[in-house]
């Protein structure tokens, strides 16, 4: 096999890989640390840990009966409603990925099989 012809394969391999690492493991990351961004900048609001921590207690320090149940339903509905924002958003992120990964095959796809 001639010099040329291997440097081009090696060539053609070495783009190839790198374009995938690229593509895949590097948008990954991206699309990954952004989520969790977002997610740290919600957790400013909705202060689900906080909420977790402070779950049993009462309710602006008020250790009357009163206290103790408002505390834990108001606690509750709003750890609900914080984890469901929380999963909203992860399955957004999961989508955004899963179509950022599915886009070269359809690609590929569309080259190979395209109407004529």
């Amino acid at each position: 096999m001639s010099y040329p012809l291997v440097y081009l394969i090696n060539r053609f391999r070495y783009r190839l890989v790198e374009f995938l690492k690229h593509w895949y493991v590097n948008a990954f990351l991206i699309i990954s640390h952004r989520t969790v961004s977002f997610l740290e900048r919600l957790d400013r609001t909705l202060a689900l840990k906080i909420t977790f921590r402070n779950f049993f207690r009462p309710l602006y320090q008020d250790y009357t009966l009163l206290g103790y149940l408002l505390g834990f339903f108001f606690r509750f509905w709003r750890i609900l409603f914080a984890s469901l924002v929380y999963l909203v958003v992860i399955i957004v992120a999961l989508f955004i990925y899963a179509g950022w990964a599915a886009m070269p095959v359809y690609i590929i796809y569309k080259g190979l099989y395209a109407e004529r």
